[in-house]
């Protein structure tokens, strides 16, 4: 098997093993004396209503509604999904999260919420509070998501400007709730997993307020005195952490960018292959991150340290982009962009980089691949990679290549795969 096809069938491996319809059923709790109500939110939300379908006693009572981005769905009967914006919220999601809220509301203590929560549902779950146009909480996330502003922070800002997130529908709901939840964040802590409909918040407004200010977000001044009247009265907070409203709330993590990563590790191994998994937290600006892995791959190539070739450097988390250019791309490509440049065609090294939701920031490809011919294939089409680097453009540097990852919707959500072969 060629380096490029092992990248590829690495990163199969890694989805596969994040997949809801696999996971889920075995998560599912027993039907309660009433109904089962099914909420949900995010990339992976669809699979994980049509495994509880699939695996729901056709005798116990189950309706629901979820949310997924536009073009993720997949068919159910009893469950409405709804398509709505992601990575900023609109009106489908709106009216959809609003719907919801009601719909929880009429649940009594006989029944059962289920919660089918993954990356991407902060933005799907786009209910403001009052006097908060959608409009404004539109901008706010733009800005909020070019800022370089990390996924907990940038969730801290949302769970205050949202009437469900930060253990918001829980606080809404009279009946026991049982979450299954597949993380995209470092940690995998549920309350920043889609904001935490159902978990405990422990940020507050403060929070909100001094994140805006660090990151300059410009917010208009009837929503800044919204937030600034808000800070001052605890009984406006979202739910903390020992709120009794959490009393009968279970959440689960089903899935994790561990997991993956472990997968991953397995299936290098089967070709004799040393992985080293870096971690599943990694953050930080996306370039610079590509330079620290550029220099232990070198390493690795030119000393046999720490471990002899070959060796694939496996990584999760998510990295961020402060962006300044004006061009294409999310964070793998600007990864794997800057990676390429600081190997400078180093030879024997190839990698990959890819989101396991199969979008790469907001364009088509899930990343793309590297290869030790990069450089030079790039520069016979006039290609200049330091330049395209700046203005943040690496979709358009590996789409001229034709070396894009194209997955479309892979229905699960764990976060960024990245994986570096060193042969």
């Amino acid at each position: 098997m060629n380096p490029r096809e092992l990248l590829r069938n690495s990163f199969q491996v890694a989805l596969a093993a994040a997949d809801p319809l696999q996971i889920v059923p075995s998560h599912l709790p027993k039907p309660p004396k009433g109904k089962t109500l099914v909420v949900g939110a995010g990339k992976a939300a669809a699979a994980m209503a049509h495994a509880v379908e699939t695996h729901w006693p056709p005798d116990a009572q189950l309706s629901g509604i979820v949310i997924t981005r536009y073009g993720h769905t997949l068919p159910t009967d009893k469950i409405e999904v709804i398509e709505a914006g992601h990575p900023l919220p609109d009106q489908h999601g709106e009216l959809a999260t609003r719907t919801m809220l009601e719909k929880v509301q009429t649940l009594n203590t006989d029944d059962l919420l289920l919660g089918l929560f993954s990356g991407g549902g902060s933005s799907l779950l786009s209910l403001p509070i009052a006097g908060v146009p959608m409009e404004a909480l539109k901008d706010i996330s733009r800005q909020l998501l070019l800022s370089g502003a990390s996924i907990q922070e940038i969730n801290t800002v949302r769970k205050h400007l949202s009437a469900v997130l930060g253990g918001r529908l829980a606080a809404a709901c009279r009946a026991p709730i049982h979450c299954l939840i597949i993380s995209d964040v470092t940690g995998d802590d549920p309350t920043h997993i889609a904001s935490g409909p159902c978990a405990p918040d422990p940020t507050t407004y403060a929070d909100v307020l001094a994140l805006l200010k660090q990151y300059a977000i410009k917010v208009a001044p009837n929503v800044l005195a919204i937030l600034q009247e808000k800070s001052q009265h605890t009984e406006d907070e979202t739910p903390k952490p020992g709120d009794a409203v959490f009393r009968n709330v279970q959440n689960h993590v089903i899935a994790t960018a561990r997991q993956s990563l472990t997968a991953a590790e397995h299936f290098f191994r089967t070709y004799n292959i040393t992985p080293l998994v870096l971690g599943d937290t990694v953050m930080g600006e996306a370039r610079e991150v590509a330079k620290v892995y550029a220099a232990l791959a070198r390493e690795i190539h030119r000393y046999g340290q720490p471990f002899k070739p070959p060796v694939a450097l496996i990584s999760g988390g998510e990295t961020t982009v402060t962006v300044k250019g004006r061009g294409r791309g999310g964070r793998n490509s600007e990864f794997l962009l800057s990676l390429t440049v600081a190997l400078d065609g180093l030879e024997g090294v190839y990698a990959l980089a890819c989101d396991t939701d199969g979008i790469d920031g907001t364009e088509r490809n899930a990343g793309a691949i590297m290869a030790p011919d990069t450089l030079t294939r790039a520069q016979q089409l006039g290609l200049n990679p330091a330049a395209l680097l700046n203005d943040n453009d690496g979709y358009t540097f590996f789409e001229q290549l034709n070396d894009l990852v194209i997955t479309g919707p892979t229905h699960t959500n764990v976060n960024d795969y990245r994986v570096i072969l060193v042969l």
